[in-house]
């Protein structure tokens, strides 16, 4: 029998079987990946996230959809991994948004597309500069589609049919959208770790609850998989730090909405928080005369802070003092100015990141994303002032900036390195002297003006940029592409550090792997050496897996 409405308990069972059946298939999804490097991780991150929300949701004994959309929403943006993993918590998010609303435990079908709807809307807002022809295509074209024909959708399950074939029509599409798709001639492995998760909707609907299984998922060796786990670079545009704190006077009529919308429209980096009837927005903007004056229609303005900050990203300062009891009121030890946090792997790096300054390092990296709950304990723990994070890796930022959010009252800068060479080099710029907006830039600084690589092998044969790899191939990556593939290692060594020393350069950091052949460094730091004589060459036992040289030229 068809169902009119979708009560508590049957959408607990359909994100159950969602997750289930993305987790028994989330090897497949890891394959997925537009570079043939041995780092494939969305579907991991994506079934992670996925089963933290599930974790939460098992422990609620109530029936009622808007209080299990509500646990399963904050569920998964605390176990959210990846930038997959984020933007799909932030779709249930969305979800929960649109949920909160009705009147009963249930939503009927025009409530659950319009949740649906909500989802992809709250999936863009994660991201400042969508990119089309990945899993947020997949989502928005769904719901688009059954809101177009919602009134043709008299049952939950006419809902979810239509708006599974419409996202594996939109699938098969994301390769017309993103070149480095159509290039490799496949498909987006975020969308299609969505559909896993609806095709689990689906099954349960019709009764079939899955049971969890290893994944056994092996291709084909003619088969090439990739997607597109990388969502682009998220541009600073604007270029004033706005901050402020607004006693509002009508709280009760407030929604965060009424400042969200327009200032979505003329800045990015926004944060809007309300707490009671206090109001606190972060912004970046060229026009923060505009914003402050937005604001002034709803309340007081209690506090303000502008800086031209073009270089960096979002913060939010809260000047709250936390309340004290008479069993924490003893004297609190005094508050470093300074904390540092880094994601690194491999021992040798954790080291050399620690005798730089680091506090605090999460491990993880290319094939161990971490959640944004270790970034927001790692905050926690931190008795500093000022915390600078350090993600190095484009997969974690997305992760990490999630502290801006969960953590409004802590002084956050999420600095947007992207491999374990930037973070490296920008401590070089650190000084614990300074004032954290001015370390920001000069960190920022060097991350834009040095240059990165890393050699590691390829795991199939694929032909990306021009460059024809094969299956067991030694890869060269700069710049987030693919330079060169040659069946010798030293020789795919040469070629990266042709495209990045010339005389300009003065330091070069090579951090070497586990699997790194003495000679072999020998051989390479002379190349070096031949290329600008005058350059200083630092060696250090990285231990990494997976990447046999990581280098740093500045």
């Amino acid at each position: 029998m068809a169902n009119q409405a979708i009560s508590g308990t049957l959408f607990k069972k359909m994100v159950t079987n969602g997750a289930v059946n993305l987790k028994n298939n989330h090897k497949e999804i890891d394959h997925l990946n537009v570079f043939p490097v041995p780092d494939g991780d969305t579907g991991t991150n994506m079934q992670m996230t996925m089963m933290a929300g599930i974790k939460e949701v098992n422990t609620l004994d109530s029936q009622s959809i808007i209080d299990i959309s509500k646990i399963l929403s904050r569920g998964l943006l605390m176990g959210a991994r990846g930038n997959s993993g984020v933007i799909l918590s932030q779709f249930f998010r969305g979800v929960y948004s649109e949920i909160a609303k009705i009147d009963n435990g249930s939503a009927t079908v025009q409530e659950f597309i319009q949740a649906l709807v909500g989802g992809y809307q709250m999936a863009y807002r994660a991201v400042m500069d969508p990119v089309e022809g990945t899993i947020l295509t997949v989502v928005r074209e769904s719901a688009e589609k059954v809101l177009r024909e919602q009134s043709n959708l008299n049952s939950v399950e006419e809902v979810l049919t239509l708006y599974l074939q419409q996202a594996k029509e939109t699938l098969i599409k994301t390769p017309d959208l993103l070149p480095v798709l159509k290039e490799a001639g496949v498909v987006d492995s975020g969308g299609a770790g969505f559909i896993k998760i609806i095709e689990g909707w689906v099954m349960a609907l019709e009764g079939n609850m899955l049971n969890e299984f290893e994944s056994q998922f092996a291709p084909e060796q003619k088969e090439h998989y990739h997607g597109a786990e990388n969502l682009g670079d998220f541009d600073i545009k604007y270029g004033y730090c706005t901050e402020f704190i607004v006693k509002l006077h009508k709280p009760e009529k407030f929604n965060e909405n009424f400042m969200k919308d327009p200032l979505s429209q003329m800045g990015d980096s926004l944060v809007v928080v309300t707490d009671d009837d206090i109001l606190k927005v972060h912004v970046h903007t060229n026009q923060p005369g505009v914003a402050l004056t937005l604001a002034q229609k709803y309340g007081d303005i209690q506090t303000i802070k502008i800086e031209n900050m073009r270089l960096q990203h979002s913060t939010i300062m809260g000047d709250v003092a936390p309340h004290k009891t008479e069993e924490n009121a003893k004297p609190a030890k005094k508050k470093a100015k300074f904390g540092i946090i880094a994601v690194a792997s491999g021992d040798g790096i954790k080291e050399a990141f620690k005798e730089l300054g680091v506090d605090l390092i999460i491990d993880g990296g290319q094939t161990m994303n971490p959640s944004t709950e270790s970034f927001v304990k790692a905050v926690e723990s931190l008795n500093a002032e000022n915390i600078i994070i350090l993600p190095n890796n484009k997969n974690i930022i997305l992760s990490a900036e999630q502290t801006l959010d969960l953590c409004a009252d802590r002084s956050i800068r999420v600095l947007k390195t992207k491999s374990i060479a930037q973070g490296y080099a920008s401590l070089m710029a650190f000084d614990p002297t300074q004032e954290l907006d001015d370390n920001f830039e000069e960190m920022m600084n060097i991350v834009s003006n040095m240059r990165s690589g890393e050699i590691t092998y390829a795991v199939r044969d694929t032909e990306l940029n021009g460059v024809a790899i094969k299956n067991g191939d030694f890869i060269g990556i700069t710049k987030g592409e693919i330079l060169v593939s040659q069946p010798v290692r030293i020789d795919t060594a040469r070629i990266l550090l042709d495209d990045m020393i010339d005389e300009n350069r003065e330091i070069v950091t090579i951090f070497f792997g586990n699997d790194a052949d003495e000679d072999e460094i020998e051989q390479i730091v002379a190349h070096a050496k031949k290329l600008n004589p005058d350059i200083e060459v630092d060696l250090i036992e990285g231990k990494q897996d997976v990447y046999s040289y990581i280098i740093a030229v500045e």
